[in-house]
């Protein structure tokens, strides 16, 4: 398919993160583009910004005429979509060109020199960072992000056509329609398991991506990773390494040990191991396309984050707020680290939101585990997403399997007050559900009663 033939774009669950990254990209290459999706949200009210239309009741007489056009029409739909969308079932039944966001994305890539990000935790915050070295460094690069970056108030990065930065998602096995350049793998725990059923699955998928390469393409993988390549680690022997790590003022600093030689005084601003790890292989990858690493070292010291990713919402001496989009039980173990070795003395209030009730069945005891770790827990809802409930799967049953004393159920009208009541000096709030909406009116009511 030749994407300068189309002049229309419409996209069924425009609102998602990865799908409005699209329609920001077909706007910006001069294309019409309009939408569905189910909710209204800060990301579809910035594209009815740019001139996007947008609508939110599932209704073909909804759709502008313009979108009508056979001819010179795509449709573009997230698998989060249900097979019954009257929307979707309309243009498949009427014969439309309707393809998934990842063909989308392996149709603008492939002729390009493209760098993907797989696994299943770390793709956006390493995208983010691959993508600002690139720009930063004045490569022609477009980036597509999974979150919006804290450095450019957006999820796509545009600064040329030749490179291409992407996040290969494994949900729905979509990062099989690339073809990469480069790629990494950071991590292969269990996940998607309604979508593989058995772990072993996932693992079969990362490996079949990994054969994906172009020609002479190169691989990255974490240290410990059952797939060959050029390995990555922190402070290990692995080709691409971090070393003597200080932390100073809150801040990074430390050594990278490149296959060739040592380079020092890095500094990188987002707390964490495993932001560390991130920003490590964001490195090696710009490395290997070229660029010298004293250019790498300034780009990566003003590189601010993505939104939802450790993100600090307050931060003084008496209290700290973080949000965060963690949903499985590593990234919550990961934020827990970071946030013991920047706060070692100061009691924790971890606000949990479940994601999909079948995340929250497979993995329930490694929740609870790693939930047990915080000082005090409030635990909301589970938020469905795509699912429906599934009978005995609950947050008061999650519950249970919690270790801390200190922990309860609560709804989103008691948070507040709750967290109000609350003595912890460090406050966080994870999940990928609509937690991320609650978050302005927590740092309000927090804001009120603190001297920022």
């Amino acid at each position: 398919m030749n994407l300068n033939h189309i002049h229309n774009v419409y996209f069924i669950g425009i609102g998602g993160i990865g799908m409005s990254a699209l329609a920001r990209y077909f706007v910006a290459n001069g294309k019409v583009v309009a939408g569905y999706d189910k909710t209204k949200t800060d990301i579809t009210e910035a594209l009815v910004g740019l001139g996007v239309k947008v609508h939110f009741e599932d209704s073909v007489t909804h759709i502008d005429s313009h979108f009508l056009n056979l001819d010179n029409t795509l449709v573009v739909y997230t698998p989060a979509v249900p097979k019954d969308h009257k929307e979707l079932a309309y243009f498949q039944n009427n014969k439309y060109r309707v393809l998934k966001r990842s063909a989308v994305l392996g149709e603008i890539t492939k002729n390009t020199y493209c760098l993907a990000v797989a696994g299943t935790h770390g793709k956006t915050t390493t995208t983010s960072i691959l993508g600002h070295l690139m720009n930063e460094c004045n490569v022609p690069v477009t980036a597509f992000l999974g979150g919006i970056s804290e450095n450019y108030n957006s999820n796509l990065i545009l600064n040329g056509t030749k490179v291409t930065v992407v996040e290969a998602d494994e949900f729905d096995r979509s990062f099989l329609t690339l073809s990469p350049d480069m790629a990494c793998i950071t991590s292969m725990d269990a996940d998607h398991l309604d979508i593989y059923g058995e772990a072993e699955e996932l693992t079969k998928s990362f490996v079949e991506f990994s054969k994906k390469l172009k020609p002479n393409g190169k691989l990255f993988v974490k240290n410990g990773l059952p797939i060959e390549g050029i390995t990555y680690g922190i402070e290990d022997d692995s080709d691409y390494s971090v070393q003597n790590i200080k932390i100073i003022n809150g801040c990074y600093e430390f050594d990278v040990k490149t296959p060739t030689h040592t380079l020092h005084n890095f500094k990188f601003n987002l707390p964490g191991r495993h932001n560390l790890s991130n920003a490590l292989i964001a490195l090696a990858m710009s490395v290997e396309y070229g660029i010298p690493l004293q250019q790498l070292a300034k780009a990566l010291a003003s590189y601010k984050g993505v939104k939802r990713r450790f993100t600090y919402q307050i931060k003084t001496k008496d209290l700290v707020f973080i949000d965060d989009y963690a949903h499985h039980p590593e990234e919550i173990n990961a934020v827990h680290q970071a946030v013991r070795e920047m706060y070692p003395d100061k009691k924790v209030l971890a606000i949990f939101q479940p994601h999909l009730f079948s995340r929250t069945r497979d993995f329930a005891d490694d929740f609870g585990k790693s939930l047990s770790q915080f000082d005090e827990v409030f635990l909301m809802d589970i938020y469905p997403a795509r699912e429906l409930p599934i009978e005995g799967v609950t947050s008061d049953w999650l519950l249970t399997k919690i270790d801390t004393p200190n922990k309860k159920l609560i709804s989103k009208a008691g948070l507040i007050p709750a967290i109000k009541q609350s003595s912890a000096q460090v406050i966080l709030t994870i999940g990928a559900g609509d937690i991320g909406e609650e978050v302005k009116h927590i740092k309000q009511a927090l804001a009120n009663e603190t001297i920022l």
